[in-house]
């Protein structure tokens, strides 16, 4: 996991820079910059109206009796869409835009739960089988004085 996070950190900075370059030749280092910080704006604000939408729903889940498990999943994939569109570049403005998307934002919170929950019992289930039980006897001899 440590691999795939490191390869991340070094490989996402690198497509921001190579996009950034390309867009900035193309219209120009001020338009980019300002570019760059509208999609943040507009991301903030975006995102603060999902994230209330969100919490009404953890809310009135909550107030219906029902575990608010998807909508909890949900809060934290806009919050990692927050940490990406408050990046500045266009690729991780891309896919912060994309997990404000509800629809797109709500089947992924059911394939984590989901995977989630499926993990869970497979490690219960290895749990179980995988005790180690020794039988025997135990006696003790009185006979020994």
């Amino acid at each position: 996991m440590f691999k795939i996070f490191f390869a991340l950190f070094i490989i996402v900075p690198l497509i921001e820079i190579a996009i950034l370059i390309k867009i900035g030749n193309i219209i120009g280092a001020g338009y980019t910059i300002t570019l760059v910080i509208g999609t943040a704006f507009l991301g903030v604000s975006l995102l603060r109206i999902q994230g209330l939408a969100t919490l009404a729903k953890v809310h009135s889940s909550i107030n219906s009796g029902q575990l608010p498990a998807i909508e909890l999943i949900e809060g934290l994939i806009l919050l990692i869409s927050g940490a990406f569109l408050l990046t500045p570049g266009f690729f991780t403005d891309t896919l912060g835009f994309l997990m404000l998307v509800p629809i797109l934002r709500r089947r992924f919170a059911e394939t984590v739960f989901v995977n989630f929950i499926t993990n869970r019992i497979n490690m219960r289930q290895k749990q179980t089988n995988t005790r180690n039980i020794i039988e025997g006897e135990h006696w003790e001899d009185s006979d020994q004085d």
